[in-house]
């Protein structure tokens, strides 16, 4: 895990072997998401290059009863 410094203008520095994991490029926008004391960032995509992300994955899970 790296940290990262919060600059005086709120600003941060992704890590480069992150940018590059994640196809992150400059300009690129990203959701900021608050999530139980936490910040995430979620990199916005297009719907076109999200067909067929899924393909593959197991939903074969147990789901909660008030989840079905």
């Amino acid at each position: 895990m790296q940290s990262v410094t919060v600059s005086p203008k709120f600003q941060i520095v992704i890590p480069s072997h992150i940018r590059k994991s994640l196809d992150i490029q400059a300009g690129e926008k990203l959701e900021v998401i608050p999530y139980h004391g936490r910040i995430e960032l979620v990199p916005v995509r297009e719907m076109k290059e999200m067909r067929g992300f899924l393909k593959g994955i197991d939903s074969t899970i147990t789901r909660e009863r008030d989840r079905l």
